[in-house]
């Protein structure tokens, strides 16, 4: 493997993705929900988050103006399953808040938000910052998490700064459009391509974890194919 282009390819090859609960991969992909889910899969597992996420909706507090005025216990009591509740009801409530403070609807935010702006709210980081970029408000950011750092060391990639692993991540994909749009047989729209090419590493990795360690003995095969 010489760069991220050839391990997309690989994932492609190897039917990545593989679930179609939206087109972007994450739930709910342009929307609020988007938002909430950022911040509750912090420490959690997305089973787990998807419990929360309903309970939120049955209570009708999926919403940017609910959330905004709800009260912090209710919201704690909702989202148990992801853990950390006390903290994350907090943190949603605020953020709802900042939102309708500074943008006036989701659909501003939407259009306006930049990473700078989310970066200076409480509790998102990197990853959670550019998972709102990506999948709420369809961005041209590519997502790095753990997974990512975990694959790319097995394939003997080691980058272990958020911004540099990003670059090289995203370097890859922006040198190699042409050859992008080749693989997809049709005009990529760069924001999509990154958002999938997350949800692969996400999914082959979960499926091909050993221990700490990813297995690529399939990856490995599969860029081999493609030389």
């Amino acid at each position: 493997m010489q760069e991220s282009f050839d391990l997309l390819a690989a994932l492609k090859k190897l039917g990545y993705l593989q679930t179609t609960r939206d087109p972007l991969w994450w739930p709910k992909s342009g929307t609020f929900e988007v938002v909430v889910g950022a911040i509750l899969t912090q420490q959690s597992r997305w089973e787990k988050v998807e419990a929360s996420l309903s309970a939120l909706k049955k209570a009708n507090l999926l919403t940017l103006e609910a959330l905004s005025s709800a009260d912090t216990q209710h919201i704690a009591s909702l989202i148990k399953p992801s853990g950390f509740y006390n903290t994350k009801s907090k943190r949603l409530i605020s953020l709802s808040q900042s939102i309708l403070k500074d943008f006036g609807s989701f659909e501003t935010f939407y259009r306006e938000v930049d990473r700078t702006w989310l970066l200076a709210q409480k509790g998102i980081g990197m990853e959670s910052a550019d998972s709102i970029l990506c999948y709420a408000c369809h961005r041209p950011v590519l997502v790095v998490d753990s997974y990512t750092q975990r694959l790319l060391d097995a394939l003997g990639y080691t980058l272990d700064d958020y911004m540099e692993l990003q670059e090289w991540m995203q370097q890859g994909i922006e040198t190699n459009l042409d050859k992008v749009r080749r693989l997809y047989g049709e005009e990529a729209d760069i924001a999509t391509v990154y958002a999938r090419f997350h949800g692969k590493i996400v999914e082959y990795s979960k499926q091909h974890m050993r221990g700490k360690a990813v297995d690529v003995a399939p990856l490995l095969d599969a860029l081999e194919e493609s030389i």
